[in-house]
């Protein structure tokens, strides 16, 4: 497939998704603030419009804009999320509107645009590729904001598939299986022009660099249910050893007993929200919706630490025995179902251990998709980072406010889903679909 018609054939995937997320909720349900840490479905909607009005019209062709307030009103960096529904936001169907002109008139610039004149934006259509990734990354957000509306029950397509591989790790492992790297030198990011390229990676993820690693261990799957529920049992919330004091500020703050949406059933048993509905916690699914904080203290509690995000993405992509990194933990080929679960195969994480196939040299499993995985990085540029093609994606988010993320979640769809792909949030945030996994020195 050519590079036109693999960009329209990707918009009109992205865009079909975002549609059909939000075709089951009231055009008025999606006007409202369910939370001040997220914005109205209908601003992220109205938004996705405008960032692509913004890059493939304005930018490629110098067009006007639709509407001059948008860059106001859509700008994420102007008003932060609690403030957006007090401003003149399109409702449901204008913002629809506005996206089908904006998506006709890219559609047809694309028709004749020359893809290959010398141009940053155009080399393997990035622009493009940073389009299509932008709208799929706010329908995960958008997904989020959905999981928080805890008066509408949302129909869950898809919800009980099963695993495709039948092999599982058991759940009530003791502090999990793990892995081991011997140390030695990897080859951290991706780069373009190398065997390594990923053409629509971000800035963020370049350049590709050469570190040198000291061994570890790290788990083969991330951390479940059952093993956080021994950490809940055992009083891991109360005890101030295992929290750092700006963890325990937030834990305090919050008061804290469980993840986020958890309730408690009984002495020993729990349930979880989860898109409007009350069901069982499942022992062998990995933990999600928990922060940094916890993450971490679960980590002390256990007798391991957060990976790093170098640590990660080695575990993710490096075969020591050959010397030479992978796109994905299973190899080079994208992602499919048999592999990772993305692109809200069944609206939750998968069991550990039903990815056999999807296992990296390593042998570490699931660390594409199912939930996002905190590390214990700060969100910093690699030796050699150049902010491209513009500032506010990455580098204004550099420095110790932020904690990587990395792997992808149930929600992340594989076009956004790769093991060099870095995600960031403020060690607070468990609204996302967050899990991890521990590491040890070795």
């Amino acid at each position: 497939m050519d590079l036109r018609a693999l960009a329209a054939e990707h918009l009109e995937h992205a865009r079909a998704r975002t549609l059909g997320l939000l075709a089951p909720i009231p055009d008025d349900a999606q006007c409202r603030q369910v939370s001040t840490l997220m914005s109205p479905l209908v601003w992220d909607l109205a938004h996705i419009g405008h960032y692509e009005e913004l890059w493939l019209l304005r930018q490629l062709t110098g067009a006007s804009p639709t509407d001059e307030r948008f860059d106001d009103i859509y700008d994420a960096f102007r008003h932060p999320r609690a403030e957006r529904p007090q401003l003149d936001i399109l409702d449901a169907p204008r913002a629809r509107a506005f996206d089908a002109q904006v998506r006709a008139r890219v559609l047809n610039v694309l028709e004749n645009l020359d893809l290959d004149r010398d141009e940053p934006l155009l080399r393997d259509a990035f622009v493009y590729g940073m389009v299509i990734q932008h709208e799929h990354q706010h329908d995960e957000t958008m997904l989020a904001t959905i999981q928080l509306m805890d008066d509408f029950v949302y129909p869950l397509l898809n919800n009980e598939l099963p695993p495709r591989p039948t092999r599982r790790v058991t759940a009530a492992r003791p502090n999990g299986m793990m892995v081991r790297f011997g140390g030695g030198t990897f080859l951290l990011g991706a780069d373009a022009g190398t065997a390594l390229a990923e053409p629509w990676a971000y800035d963020n993820e370049h350049p590709l660099v050469e570190v040198e690693v000291p061994p570890f261990t790290i788990d083969v799957t991330p951390v479940t249910n059952a093993e956080y529920l021994a950490f809940i049992l055992d009083g891991g919330y109360d005890d101030p050893r295992l929290w750092t004091a700006a963890g325990r500020e937030w834990r305090n703050a919050e008061q804290a007993v469980a993840p986020l949406f958890w309730q408690r059933e009984g002495p020993r048993s729990w349930a979880r929200r989860r898109f409007g509905r009350v069901e069982d916690v499942r022992p062998d699914e990995p933990v999600e919706h928990v922060c940094w904080f916890e993450a971490d203290a679960y980590c002390r509690w256990a007798g391991k630490r957060l990976p790093s995000e170098i640590e990660w993405e080695l575990a993710a992509s490096w075969d020591p025995t050959t010397g030479t990194k992978r796109r994905y933990p299973w190899g080079d080929s994208d992602p499919e179902p048999a592999l990772a679960n993305l692109g809200q195969l069944r609206f939750g994480p998968m069991a550990a251990g039903v990815y056999p196939g999807g296992a990296s040299p390593l042998g570490c499993e699931q660390m594409i998709g199912d939930i996002w995985e905190w590390t214990s990085s700060d969100f910093h540029g690699y030796p050699g980072f150049a902010p491209f093609p513009y500032r506010e994606y990455s580098e204004v988010f550099f420095g110790d406010q932020y904690k990587v993320l990395r792997g992808g979640s149930w929600a992340t769809h594989p076009v956004a889903a790769r093991a060099t792909f870095r995600n960031w949030d403020f060690p607070i945030r468990r609204q996302i679909f967050s899990g991890f996994r521990g590491a040890r020195d070795a």
